[in-house]
């Protein structure tokens, strides 16, 4: 009776651990993995942006996470992203020396059917979320596109936005306007720091930033009164806390938004995917709150074999 009370008492523990999300989201490897699962292959006529500082072994590494033979590299458009280039794009949001002197993420791109919106995969990416990229992307009017980040071991992933326009300009011979660049670098680095200081999901976040760029687009923001009080309720909504300094710090990053000519077809095309994903996520919570209910009923069960 006790060894089968110790295998039922087992059985749960570990069934709790995993619903919970106690056990990490990692690849057999130890590669950080997060996204879209995208697949990327020389077909797709893809174009290559590789760090300038990788060494042949780390270089090695990033074409495995992609899924290119670096044999077949002759196959694929490459350009190189040196570090002189990150800086003059990020040095006006992050500390020279966080940037360092190493160019090393990097990025491969390829034009996705039209409607099907950014579809992105991150290798080694432990600050810039797939969410982040894709809002920048957005801002900075790229869509419908399929891209793979990756770095040889854990990096930030800030510089790898510099390589994803490089590529871009070499994939479509469409330049995109500097200060167009610069908002999608600031909205970046800005959702990075909010989400480092503000309380909530991460997720919550990235989809908030969305719909408020969506809501400029429609032309219902524009006044600072407005769009300080269309923070406020969002925050509400996505349950999110905010303090004063973070308010306005979106509050400067949507004026600045709101004051350029950018893509709004596609900032809105962006906003409404965040809001089908957001719409599920609320759908699904009802299906694990039965989950959460059968396993406190089965922990309860097992317990009582002990009274």
């Amino acid at each position: 009776m006790k060894k089968m009370q110790r295998r039922m008492l087992g059985w749960a523990l570990a069934a709790l651990l995993l619903v919970s999300g106690a056990f990490p989201a990692m690849a057999e490897d130890g590669v950080q993995e997060n996204g879209d699962d995208v697949a990327i292959d020389a077909e797709d006529k893809p174009f290559l942006a590789l760090g300038e500082d990788l060494t042949a072994e780390q270089q090695h590494t990033v074409l495995e996470l992609m899924d290119i033979d670096a044999g077949d590299l002759d196959q694929y458009k490459v350009v190189y992203v040196n570090n002189s280039e990150e800086h003059e794009y990020l040095d006006a949001y992050i500390p020279s020396s966080e940037i360092g002197t190493r160019s090393l993420s990097s990025v491969v791109i390829a034009e996705g059917k039209e409607g099907d919106g950014l579809k992105i995969s991150t290798y080694n990416i432990n600050y810039c979320t797939v969410g982040m990229y894709k809002n920048a992307l957005a801002t900075a009017g790229i869509q419908d596109a399929n891209i793979i980040v990756a770095a040889p071991f854990p990096i930030s992933g800030t510089a790898a936005l510099v390589g994803t326009f490089k590529a871009y300009k070499e994939m479509t011979g469409e330049q995109i306007d500097e200060e167009v660049v610069d908002a999608a670098m600031d909205e970046l680095v800005t959702t990075g720091e909010l989400k480092e200081s503000v309380g909530g999901d991460t997720q919550n976040l990235e989809a908030m930033v969305a719909e408020l760029k969506e809501q400029i687009a429609n032309g219902t923001l524009s006044t600072e009164e407005e769009i300080r009080d269309a923070i406020e309720e969002a925050a509400e909504k996505y349950d999110l806390h905010f303090s004063q300094e973070d308010i306005d710090k979106l509050l400067s990053l949507l004026k600045k938004l709101e004051s350029l000519d950018l893509d709004w077809d596609a900032i809105s095309s962006q906003a409404k995917d965040w809001a089908n994903e957001f719409g599920d996520m609320i759908q699904s919570e009802g299906f694990w709150q039965k989950v959460g209910d059968f396993f406190k009923k089965l922990w309860d069960a097992i317990v009582s074999l002990f009274s």
